[in-house]
């Protein structure tokens, strides 16, 4: 492998590249670029890129098959917690800027409005998926228990996209475009899942790896 292509070249790189939505925000915070509405800007900005990065994460898996690239699957723990990160921002945003820590109203607005109670949910999804994102989770779950609990990602990301439905009302575009993606991404999963016929009687394919759900 060329030097250049190494992980401890690209993960910084990729890295750089996660946070530069943050940093783009953070630079139009200063430059009088958020908009008549600053706390609705950041609330969809941060938003919409929880669900770009649940949906890249996803994509790793059918991206390594198909491209032949197995090592892009060291970048999905990564790209993973950026989804997380971005929706604590996301959520933070909604807590904090928009309802000021009021409890009750929030509370009230989760019970009422269809939209936040999906993306709550769709939050609430990503704390155990990110807590458990370690190798050591990894061991103490076991392989197949540690599976089963990532699959959560797609619900969270299913969540997601319907929090953005019921939010936007009129012009439905965007977010029929990320449940299209996610659609096709679960069809990947389907198709990769299907048992395929061994090459021999009494010969099996390898199992996949734990810590590599499919």
């Amino acid at each position: 492998m060329p030097a250049w292509t190494s992980a401890s070249i690209t993960k910084p790189l990729v890295f750089a590249l996660c946070l530069s939505p943050l940093g783009a925000l953070v630079w139009r915070g200063f430059h009088d670029g958020l908009g008549a509405n600053p706390i609705e800007f950041i609330t969809h900005a941060t938003g919409d890129w929880t669900l770009r990065f649940l949906l890249i994460t996803l994509a790793v898996t059918p991206a390594r098959r198909l491209l032949g690239m197995p090592g892009l699957i060291r970048y999905r723990r990564m790209l993973g917690l950026f989804a997380f990160f971005y929706g604590c921002l996301h959520f933070i945003t909604y807590l904090w800027l928009d309802k000021f820590f009021d409890l009750h109203e929030i509370a009230v607005d989760i019970g009422k409005r269809p939209f936040i109670t999906a993306g709550f949910a769709a939050f609430v999804m990503l704390i155990p998926l990110a807590m458990t994102s370690t190798n050591n989770w990894v061991r103490r779950l076991g392989g197949k228990r540690w599976q089963r609990l990532h699959r959560l990602i797609y619900v969270s990301a299913a969540a997601g996209c319907l929090h953005y439905y019921w939010l936007v009302k009129s012009d439905v575009r965007a977010p029929l475009a990320y449940a299209a993606v996610l659609a096709l991404l679960l069809a990947a999963r389907m198709i990769a899942r299907r048992p395929s016929r061994p090459a021999a009687r009494g010969k099996e394919s390898p199992a996949t790896s734990a810590a590599t759900p499919r």
